[in-house]
């Protein structure tokens, strides 16, 4: 066996997967992981947001059940896939009961996409935090909307209202013009709340840091390592404290010049 299938099949072992297809198995995880990953955080509200509450909008929820028909076909697929190029069938699904459960309620695919929130903290990844932080914000709208739309006293009856809302809450202005009044609702707005005051944490740490190296960049190049020589703007700095110390000295000593001359002509008049 090659190194590297050996490396990957020592891998695979170790999660307790050993299968003799290991880098086949591990070249389409490689392709295929992400895709579903922004696929099942694309589609939170839909698997989230029960059919009850779209049963009203004149039969379009028969698009409700075709989403998360297609949702459940292509999870089905993809594990159909690995459980063949892993070379033990239905062993490989009895092995991941959470990747099998997933088909039939596509919403625990949700905790596979956890992985994109994982890496929306390291440092210098500020676009795609924003970008993941845009469809979380964008889902909420829409479970909010599913929400609120049915109750008798909601003021969130649309989904242009439900995104402003959303953009409302995200920047902790809080108008108070619009807000849940459902259970439902109001828990999906805590998890927005938490989305608002962590992207301003995240932001603003952000710019800070880029201040910060970029204050540490400018102190960099003052100095030139290679010669020890100071940069031209050092020495500039240099020069102008220099011809200020020799503006002081002189007229300090045309003071004393003028001490001494009215000191003599003083004597001079008082024999």
């Amino acid at each position: 066996m090659e190194p590297k299938a050996d490396g990957l099949a020592k891998r695979f072992t170790r999660e307790g997967r050993a299968y003799p297809d290991a880098p086949r198995l591990d070249r389409w995880l490689d392709a295929t992981t992400t895709p579903l990953d922004l696929l099942a955080l694309c589609t939170i509200w839909l698997t989230v947001v029960p059919v009850v509450n779209l049963d009203h909008l004149a039969g379009k929820s028969i698009y409700w059940w075709a989403g998360r028909f297609a949702l459940s076909f292509i999870y089905f697929v993809d594990m159909a896939i690995r459980a063949r190029l892993s070379g033990q069938g239905i062993r490989y699904a009895f092995r991941h009961p959470v990747g099998v459960l997933a088909i039939v309620i596509p919403a625990v695919r949700i905790l596979f996409s956890l992985r994109l929130l994982g890496a929306m903290f390291r440092k210098g990844n500020l676009s795609h935090f924003l970008f993941v932080a845009g469809v979380l914000l964008l889902n909420i709208s829409v479970i909010v909307y599913a929400f609120e739309t049915r109750a008798p006293d909601a003021n969130i009856t649309s989904i242009g209202i439900s995104l402003w809302w959303a953009c409302v809450t995200v920047a902790t202005v809080g108008y108070g013009d619009y807000y849940p009044v459902t259970v439902g609702g109001r828990i999906t707005s805590v998890v927005l709340m938490i989305i608002g005051l962590t992207t301003i944490g995240v932001v603003t740490a952000q710019i800070a840091s880029s201040f910060m190296d970029q204050a540490a960049a400018r102190r960099a190049a003052s100095v030139e390592p290679d010669s020890g020589t100071m940069s031209p703007s050092v020495e500039s700095a240099d020069a102008v404290r220099s011809a200020d110390q020799g503006d002081v000295e002189v007229r300090l000593a045309r003071i004393e010049q003028l001490l001494l001359e009215q000191a003599a002509r003083a004597s001079g008049d008082n024999p």
